[in-house]
């Protein structure tokens, strides 16, 4: 005898149709953790800080970065609204509004984002004096992302946290950007960045978690001949 196919077995004393409150009830609860965890920013802390050296590193365990002559600025958002602070914990969000604007109109309730304020001339090359003299259009430089909607990121891989960010800025407003990355050979990136004038490269280490401070996993590379070097060299000799 041909057997018919039996519909699969509720539990007992449960039909589909009693089932789906409970369903949705799991889901409204889910969805209300997520939120409660949004809504809890991450406490302050310090952000991660590269190694200088004289060369980048070579090998394929790296990636690289321009390291471009902005403000350091970690953008926050969470239930209180969007916050630019500095690297000295300073609100610079009244300062750029352009960037602040874009910050809020991304598609997550919360998210920590580390990366730096630039304003660049007409040859797309950041400017730090454009910032200091309060020109206007600055936008937020990305180049990680340490928390999204109540998760804490900063113990995924650097390439993971990159992803993310990438996806989150995918349909961005002007006023925010991603920093790209390079996986090529460390030395090309850092001749050809300082052929355009950039003030150098920051060299990632792979599989590398995100660590407040000064971090081997971080190395920066400067253009000695860029104005942000001339620019520090002049300000450690005014303050001897």
């Amino acid at each position: 005898m041909r057997s018919e196919r039996q519909p699969a077995r509720q539990p007992s004393g449960l039909d589909s149709a009693s089932a789906a409150p409970i369903f949705a009830a799991v889901s409204v609860m889910h969805e209300l953790r997520r939120r409660v965890r949004a809504d809890r920013p991450l406490p302050r802390f310090e952000p991660c800080l590269p190694r200088p050296a004289k060369t980048p590193p070579s090998g394929p365990g790296w990636i690289h970065e321009i390291k471009h002559d902005g403000f350091r600025i970690i953008a926050r958002r969470d239930a209180g609204g969007v916050r630019l602070i500095t690297r000295k914990g300073h609100d610079f969000t009244a300062r750029f509004p352009l960037a602040a604007a874009a910050v809020a109109a991304l598609p997550a309730r919360s998210f920590l984002i580390d990366g730096e304020a630039i304003a660049c001339d007409d040859n797309g090359l950041a400017v730090f004096e454009m910032i200091r003299h309060h020109h206007h259009d600055f936008e937020l430089c990305a180049f990680d992302l340490l928390e999204l909607d109540g998760e804490d990121l900063r113990a995924s891989p650097i390439e993971e946290r990159k992803r993310t960010l990438a996806r989150l800025l995918r349909r961005s407003n002007p006023g925010i950007v991603l920093n790209e990355h390079f996986n090529g050979d460390s030395a090309v990136v850092y001749r050809h960045a300082c052929a355009l004038g950039c003030e150098g490269i920051v060299s990632k280490r792979l599989g590398s978690a995100y660590r407040s401070g000064r971090a081997d996993c971080w190395v920066k590379v400067k253009n000695p001949v860029s104005p942000a070097v001339k620019r520090e060299a002049e300000e450690d000799w005014g303050a001897r």
